[in-house]
């Protein structure tokens, strides 16, 4: 008998089905290090425990998507190992910061399936949930995969799209305990500018790209323990081609992002976000933001604003061609974040 697994495929996933994910992972600053080495992120607040104290944590949390890579890396195995393509995602929600030292686990739930009208994959929504050592809720998402078939003989599942909220509101984001932006080093931080200084419907170019290296997206993926095999595998497309794993381009196109929003320090919330169009080595990267809307919050000196992330390939501002997304764009990111009032 083998003692090996080819993974899930559509017809193995029945709704209500919550899967426990193996191997839970304690963070150290070594995701820290090479995070910062694979991507230009330069947050204050995760680069400087000094920083993070004079905001009111106890010490520099790693980047919100670094969390965020470990929890969806551990589902990997149990839900798109034998993925088409990762969809989007919706309701995602960080409850805690993640600080060395912590050790994460997941869950998924899975809340939809329906077969495609060719029979031979299917999309599978899941809702997964990231806690740390103390069973405390530190993230949690839904996200939806189009899977593959074993059999395509196998009988198409009762389709079942679940009814997602379009966005979280300013009042559903959970602000860290002690998170405090009243004295706030804008010098340190590197830029001069503050919640009000956004208005909705701005749009922001933030001018740098970055070349896709395979190598790069490799180690990335690999320290994410992230096992699809459409990243690592050239025989598993009929280009040849490795796809970059998608949340490589969120954490690029975020980084990038610093330049113009240097201070929206901490993602409170994934609204919405979809991988437009695929990502390939030799691509370059370029991101520009919309400013969606602007929320205050109870924490002092701490205001919220919803911003959609556009990574792309082409020229800031396009998103659209006609009703479809242009060709150039790899990323529609909706997201809440922290910035100082």
């Amino acid at each position: 008998m083998s003692k090996t697994t080819a993974g899930r495929f559509f017809e193995d996933y029945t709704l209500g089905q919550v899967i426990d994910h193996a191997v839970p992972r304690t963070v150290s600053g070594g995701e820290r290090a090479l995070y910062h080495a694979l991507y230009p992120a330069r947050g204050a607040l995760y680069s400087s425990d000094e920083f993070a104290r004079a905001c009111g944590l106890a010490q520099s949390p790693v980047d919100d998507l670094i969390a965020f890579h470990i929890i969806f890396g551990k589902t990997v195995p149990d839900i798109s190992l034998n993925a088409v393509a990762n969809l989007g995602y919706a309701e995602g929600r960080f409850h805690a910061p993640v600080y060395p030292g912590d050790t994460l686990r997941s869950q998924s739930e899975v809340i939809g399936l329906k077969q495609n009208s060719n029979g031979q994959s299917g999309v599978v929504w899941v809702r997964t949930r990231g806690t740390n050592q103390h069973g405390a809720l530190v993230l949690d998402y839904v996200r939806w995969v189009m899977v593959r078939k074993r059999d395509i003989s196998a009988p198409a599942p009762a389709p079942h799209v679940p009814e997602l909220a379009a966005a979280l509101s300013a009042e559903e984001l959970v602000v860290p305990a002690g998170l405090d932006f009243s004295k706030y080093d804008f010098t340190q931080a590197g830029e001069p500018h503050r919640w009000a200084d956004y208005t909705p419907g701005e749009v922001i170019d933030h001018v740098d790209g970055v070349t896709i290296e395979e190598a790069e997206h490799m180690l990335a993926t690999r320290l994410w323990q992230n096992t699809s095999k459409v990243h690592f595998d050239s025989t598993q497309r009929a280009d040849g081609k490795r796809l970059i794993y998608g949340g490589h381009v969120i954490s690029m196109a975020r980084a990038l992002s610093f330049n113009g929003l240097a201070n929206a320090q901490m993602i409170a919330a994934i609204n919405a976000g979809a991988h437009a169009n695929p990502c390939f080595a030799g691509d370059t990267i370029r991101a520009w933001s919309e400013v969606l809307e602007r929320a205050p919050t109870s924490a002092p000196g701490v205001g919220a604003l919803r911003l959609r992330l556009v990574a792309t390939k082409g020229t800031a501002g396009v998103l659209k061609d006609g009703d479809k997304y242009h060709p150039d764009v790899l990323l529609d990111l909706d997201y809440w974040a922290f910035i100082p009032l």
